[in-house]
């Protein structure tokens, strides 16, 4: 079995573009665990949710210049807010109790999100075009690969090196890493963790958002496409480290490549090899690429 090198660059590039939108999902879901401890199963509805209100606001700003940037600011915006309201009205009283009760309480968002979707958007599949100053191909060793996703590809290390420098170099930033290693004496110390614990998952809430709003014009919008990326999402989260940001970007690294190049060899089997390295991480370092192991 033999592939032209410019195929198999294209289909490496297609692997890295998903990797930067499995990325932008999963590093929602990793900050979450890492700081609140709380696994969020209703994380893929709020990546769904980002594609529908993108739809929706595409609609709205149709006279608006630049309308679909507008629209991915309104849409990962308002689902950022939604998982606000979430987190103050109904995980905020499960914190002290035992995980399952957490877990219940994502699953039964996953259900009650998914049927509002539905409600709301029918059951149809739906698309949303592409930029006009993203749209047409750029021409990489005689394969045309297109604008929208070399788009992507900058803004996913963009989006990481914010990130980074948002932790490091501001005081909220180095609030969010003390909460997450004590969140009991950084209460102490006058903080207010309620309030601190809100914006982290709204943060999150919007990188969710954001992957979904921006996958909007790649993929069509349907009902289920949350318990896709779930799935993928905790593949990378668990490959590269629980609460890891940067264990979550190398996994994501890993795993949208091998997905893409899998499918040149095995086809019907190329999620197998994501489940075998996720297999081997947990039997060699259970705590992830980059993770810690946790303190108990």
């Amino acid at each position: 079995m033999s592939f032209d090198l410019s195929f198999v660059v294209l289909q490496l590039l297609n692997g890295l573009t998903n990797a930067m939108f499995i990325f932008l999902i999963a590093s929602g879901l990793s900050i979450i665990f890492g700081v609140l401890g709380v696994l969020n199963f209703a994380h893929g509805s709020l990546y769904m949710l980002g594609a529908y209100a993108t739809y929706q606001c595409v609609s709205l700003f149709v006279d608006f210049p630049g309308q679909f940037w507008w629209a991915v600011i309104a849409a990962s915006v308002a689902v950022a807010l939604l998982g606000g309201i979430i987190e103050r009205l109904l995980l905020r009283r499960l914190y002290h109790q035992v995980e399952i009760n957490q877990l219940l309480l994502t699953y039964a968002l996953v259900l009650v999100l998914g049927d509002l979707a539905r409600f709301i958007w029918g059951v149809d599949q739906l698309s949303v075009s592409r930029p006009a100053v993203l749209r047409g191909a750029v021409e990489i060793l005689g394969q045309y690969f297109p604008k929208y996703n070399v788009f992507i590809l900058f803004l996913g290390p963009c989006v990481a090196f914010l990130f980074w420098f948002f932790m490091l170099r501001t005081r909220w930033g180095r609030m969010v890493r003390a909460a997450a290693l004590d969140r009991e004496t950084l209460g102490a110390l006058g903080v207010n963790v309620d309030r601190l614990f809100t914006v982290v998952f709204m943060i999150g809430s919007w990188l969710g958002a954001l992957g979904g709003a921006l996958v909007a014009p790649v993929i069509t919008i349907r009902p289920g496409m949350d318990v896709e990326i779930i799935i993928n999402a905790f593949i990378v989260v668990v490959i590269g480290g629980l609460g890891s940001f940067w264990g979550t970007f190398l996994g994501a690294l890993i795993v949208g490549p091998v997905y893409a190049l899998g499918i040149l060899v095995f086809p019907r089997l190329s999620m197998i090899f994501i489940y075998v390295i996720m297999v081997v991480v947990l039997m060699t370092r259970p705590w992830g690429l980059l993770g810690r192991p946790l303190q108990r």
